[in-house]
């Protein structure tokens, strides 16, 4: 299973590179970038992920624009040799310069959409802390994950209308390990009810960006928490030590009838006791579904066929937010700290019971008033 990555200096194992070191069903590798008008006139995300284990490669690529979110998903058989494994169907991601800049390409006519994107990094990229799960005695997650600043270049096209990038912003992110994916893998059920709450809040500003990440368990207590200043290029690079928090908490008002933010406050604590407050206020709501997340027909990991591409479309306005399908979204949001004006996402997704927001079942919401 000789490949030609093989012949750089990278292995960590004895096999070749074609082969994890682990061999859970659900290792994968995945790449995911969003971007965004900072007005909210448009947002538009990509995922790539490799499922090794399953020999299946997907992607997905969607655009939130005048209040309608439009898809292409695409899904194949994985080729051995990872120098390939960065295109399926009409998507494909490219490595131009490692960690400073991606180009991201569309071709889907079908489904109304095209885009030519570059991405070039305003940030190193930050590792974030190893996260790790357990359901029982059962690993459900264990992998690691980098987070990267950037703006990006170039035009895409949605339903006929075509929109130019020139230095807006957004992010990205690579991870990779353990992760529930693709179909279920059998055996006994959980014993207990599915809980996860996870916040990821990584902000533009004019002079830094910033990065917010949380997972709280059932009674709302941290179980995985990191929040940072992250400089900018070229004043800094990966080997730069970076300002990270001391503590982290998040006061979120949920919007009735959803499981999801109306408003947010962060609250970070410096190492010099200075209290860090920073008020979001969301402009737009995109759906994670749009590129795989829960989506009831294009999820992660799930063998489609040799090469299937396919597409999904809704207006946000007649979704239920309630739905399972509708709970993971990435909120464009406007952030205000000291006398800064930023922007940025609040991601959120939370199944099951957390005790400081009133949730107690799997997926109920707050009432209206």
């Amino acid at each position: 299973m000789i490949t030609s990555f093989d012949d750089y200096p990278v292995h960590q194992t004895a096999d070749p590179v074609a082969v994890p070191a682990s061999g859970d069903r659900n290792h994968y590798d995945r790449y995911f970038f969003n971007g965004y008008d900072p007005d909210g006139d448009w947002f538009f995300a990509v995922a790539l992920g490799l499922y090794p284990n399953r020999q299946v490669v997907d992607a997905s690529f969607s655009v939130l624009h005048d209040g309608v979110q439009r898809s292409v998903h695409a899904s194949g058989r994985a080729p051995l040799d990872r120098a390939a494994a960065t295109r399926v169907g009409p998507i494909s991601v490219e490595v131009v310069e490692p960690l400073r800049v991606l180009r991201v390409r569309v071709d889907a006519p079908e489904q109304g959409l095209s885009a030519d994107l570059t991405f070039t990094a305003r940030t190193p990229a930050v590792e974030e802390p190893r996260i790790t799960r357990h359901n029982g005695p059962t690993v459900v997650m264990d992998y690691t994950r980098l987070t990267q600043w950037g703006t990006w270049s170039g035009t895409f096209d949605t339903d006929g209308t075509t929109l130019t990038c020139a230095g807006s912003p957004g992010c990205r992110d690579r991870s990779w390990g353990v992760r529930n994916v693709g179909e279920s893998p059998g055996g006994a059920p959980p014993r207990a009810l599915p809980q996860f709450f996870w916040l990821w809040v990584p902000l533009h500003f004019d002079d830094h960006c910033s990065h917010l990440a949380i997972v709280d368990d059932a009674a709302g207590r941290h179980v995985y928490e990191r929040a940072t200043r992250v400089p900018l290029l070229p004043d800094a690079d990966e080997a730069t030590e970076l300002e990270h928090y001391r503590t982290a908490d998040v006061d979120i008002d949920l919007r009735p009838g959803a499981r999801r933010g109306s408003s947010a406050v962060l609250r970070v604590l410096g190492w010099d006791g200075k209290e860090r407050v920073t008020r979001l206020t969301p402009l737009a709501t995109f759906q994670m579904r749009g590129i795989g997340y829960f989506h009831p027909e294009w999820a992660h990991g799930v063998w489609r066929g040799e090469r299937e591409v396919g597409g999904s479309q809704w207006r946000i306005a007649d979704l239920d937010p309630a739905a399972p399908e509708n709970v993971h979204v990435q909120q464009l949001v406007r952030a205000e700290c000291d006398g800064q004006v930023g922007t940025g996402v609040f991601e959120s997704l939370m199944i099951g019971p957390h005790a400081p927001l009133g949730l107690t079942g799997l997926f109920d919401v707050p009432a209206a008033p």
